[in-house]
């Protein structure tokens, strides 16, 4: 099928270049296992699982069937002063892979509306302590914790927040944990865990008194998967204890399996006091996210409310919405059905010995890589990110779907993918990256 670029044009797409889109278009009309099908009739190998989200692959009958389900028989009911079935048992299926004493679980519909979330909990959580006066945030340099406003003011990626004027001006960023010395590295690197020190600073530079919270995805995903140095993450743990400041990993992209456990933090041994999750939670089939927090959390902002009142002030049309609910039990149904974790965790040598097998490439800067999550950095060429989304296309058409931010190509395979599509992934990168 053609599409002329007067079809398009109603569209205002999304962190695209619409202009360039809409002259010649990359749209994808069918998904079936771990392939799309362009509109041309193209195949496409999905090598970034969607945007992450799509680890179970496409067409999930299982999940479709809930979902139909759950229209035919209630398709809304308000999660205000309401409450549906499914919520309960989503929640219930979530707490039982989320890391003790993490037991509670706000449902929201997006991972950036889940960190807005996380930053009023932490806020009311400090106020119903008596320690109101903690206002301040932490974020990192090239972080990305999604474009609600909260997010964007956490953004450490200049381009996500230079347009905009965040509400939250209390925000200070760490160092990036990316270093020379460490290009190359497979699994977390040697050096840099140190740079978690620069939060011990903040606190002797602003008082650690004042800092509410800290926010880190534990790989550093949307900016090209900065894998943690070993250490880091446990010294960011201790200084947090220290000073009574809540921990939050984003866990949007590294959870549900991706780094071959349930999340990050069990797979890293350091367990945060909130975690916010979306994407791979409903294999990306409907819209949602979670906030999950440690019970201390939870039972803290609720016994500060008076009786016969409305504890936290937050909540969305959409939150806990019936087929959501249904989409994310039937995907954790499948996550434990079929050892999908597991089989994640098997294969990802696989992944990892072929990916870095592409290093003796020129035009590669660096490769970083961690369970099913890989990125590959090419050397800038001409204006930034101008390589990088050119190459994207020359992928597609290809035959190859990769996500790129800037120069970074990241590659993220579907658990379902076996070591033939493994291969086709890095057979189709190296043609490509041949031609630069």
């Amino acid at each position: 099928m053609q599409y002329m670029a007067n079809t398009l044009e109603n569209h205002w797409m999304p962190f695209t270049n619409n202009r360039d889109f809409k002259e010649n278009p990359r749209i994808v009309v069918r998904g079936e296992g771990v392939y799309l099908t362009d509109h041309m009739g193209g195949k496409v190998l999905d090598g970034s699982s969607g945007l992450f989200c799509c680890p179970l692959g496409h067409g999930r009958s299982e999940i479709a069937e809930a979902v139909y389900k759950q229209l035919l028989e209630n398709d809304y009911a308000p999660s205000f002063q309401l409450a549906t079935p499914g919520s309960f048992e989503l929640a219930q299926k979530l707490t039982r892979i989320t890391p003790d004493p993490i037991n509670h679980v706000f449902f929201v519909n997006s991972g950036s509306e889940s960190i807005d979330t996380a930053l009023k909990i932490a806020m009311a959580y400090h106020r119903a302590c008596g320690e109101a006066q903690r206002t301040r945030f932490v974020s990192r340099e090239r972080a990305y914790h999604g474009v609600n406003i909260g997010g964007t003011s956490l953004s450490g990626m200049v381009k996500n927040r230079e347009t905009f004027t965040g509400v939250l001006p209390n925000i200070v960023c760490m160092r990036h944990t990316w270093l020379e010395e460490n290009v190359f590295s497979r699994g977390q690197p040697e050096s840099g865990a140190e740079l978690a020190d620069d939060l011990a600073r903040f606190c002797e530079t602003y008082g650690g008194s004042t800092i509410a919270a800290v926010f880190v995805e534990p790989i550093a995903g949307s900016t090209g998967v900065l894998v943690p140095p070993k250490g880091y993450l446990e010294r960011l743990r201790k200084i947090c204890d220290d000073h009574g400041i809540l921990l939050v990993f984003d866990e949007v992209i590294c959870g549900f399996g991706r780094l071959g456990g349930p999340f990050a933090s069990q797979v890293f041994d350091v367990t945060p006091d909130i975690m916010t999750m979306a994407k791979a939670l409903t294999n990306g089939c409907q819209p949602m996210g979670a906030v999950a927090v440690r019970d201390e959390i939870y039972e803290t902002i609720t016994s500060a409310a008076p009786e016969n009142s409305i504890e936290f002030f937050h909540g969305y049309t959409y939150s806990g919405h019936p087929t959501a609910c249904a989409a994310g039990i039937a995907t954790q149904d499948i996550y434990t059905n079929e050892n999908m974790f597991e089989r994640a965790a098997d294969l990802a040598d696989y992944f990892l010995d072929g990916m870095y097998d592409l290093q003796d490439m020129d035009c590669i800067k660096d490769i970083r890589g961690f369970g099913l999550l890989c990125a590959v950095e090419l050397k800038p060429k001409g204006a930034p990110g101008a390589l990088g989304t050119q190459i994207q296309k020359d992928l597609f058409w290809n035959g190859l779907h990769v996500k790129f931010t800037g120069e970074s190509g990241i590659v993220a395979p579907p658990f379902i993918s076996e070591k033939s599509h493994i291969d086709e992934m890095i057979d189709k990168l190296r043609m490509t990256l041949s031609t630069i």
